[in-house]
């Protein structure tokens, strides 16, 4: 399942999932560029970044909507090899879909199990596996990152998988909180409204599945979509910093 050889050890080393495009490939290349050692994790490879940065840079190719694979993958050396040894590991949870789009009665049975899957099970189970590998130091920092949304808090028609599946990071991360693991900071961290694929797929669904469609649009038109590069700053920045995981859930717009 994996690719690529194995990255160099640094002190501080970044699990990015849904590295191949987007925010995930943005915050993959900001993190690389910090020589920062980045473990890709998804069912592409980014041929870019591994090319650039051989030493830096794997991946490990995983359907993170087949719980089963990830499970295997997880039972696998792989995650321990790259952890192993690093003073602070950062886990980005990055990887979601939006889909599917449409009232309750009209989705795909499939459809919903897929994006519960991976919307959700795939960051607990990863953010589990931090928690308890052996390959870190009792010292070693362990910083998850939960990519949520504005949909986590507040209601959209056509989005109820969205809207529930980024609740639920956002209530995981406030439990695992008081939990309070040695070692652990966690944030559930909306990155505001970002110029993706994901945008496209929501402004090419009908509005008789996403009545809200036309803003969306309006938002694209006015220029008022954020880069994934100026959002992977702000996401990288904050899970850096001293303020990290003071609050279990924020929004890069209100961050100071």
């Amino acid at each position: 399942m994996t690719s690529s050889a194995s990255p160099s050890r640094s002190a501080v080393r970044a699990i990015v999932t849904g590295h191949t495009r987007g925010l995930g490939a943005a915050m993959a290349e900001l993190l690389l560029e910090r020589r920062i050692d980045v473990l890709g994790l998804g069912r592409g490879s980014n041929t870019t970044l591994a090319a650039r940065n051989a030493t830096q840079y794997a991946e490990a190719i995983v359907d993170l909507a087949d719980p089963a694979a990830l499970e295997r993958w997880l039972g696998s050396a792989s995650f321990d090899t790259f952890v192993e040894g690093a003073d602070c590991v950062v886990l980005i949870n990055n990887a979601g879909s939006v889909e599917p789009i449409a009232p309750l009665g009209a989705q795909d049975a499939n459809a919903i199990a897929r994006a519960v899957t991976l919307n959700v099970a795939a960051p607990l189970m990863l953010a589990n596996a931090l928690a308890a590998t052996r390959a870190l130091g009792a010292n070693a920092s362990r910083r998850i990152v939960h990519i949520s949304s504005g949909a986590a808090r507040n209601a959209y028609a056509g989005w109820s998988v969205y809207c529930a599946t980024k609740a639920a990071l956002d209530h995981h991360a406030r439990a695992v909180a008081l939990d309070a693991p040695a070692g652990v900071r966690i944030c559930s961290l909306a990155p505001g409204v970002i110029d993706t694929g994901m945008q496209a797929t929501i402004r090419s669904t009908s509005t008789d599945h996403f009545p809200l469609r036309e803003r969306f649009e309006q938002l694209k038109e006015n220029g008022q979509l954020t880069s994934p590069e100026a959002a992977a700053r702000q996401v990288v920045d904050y899970a850096l910093s001293d303020a990290f995981g003071a609050t279990p859930v924020a929004d890069v717009r209100e961050l100071a």
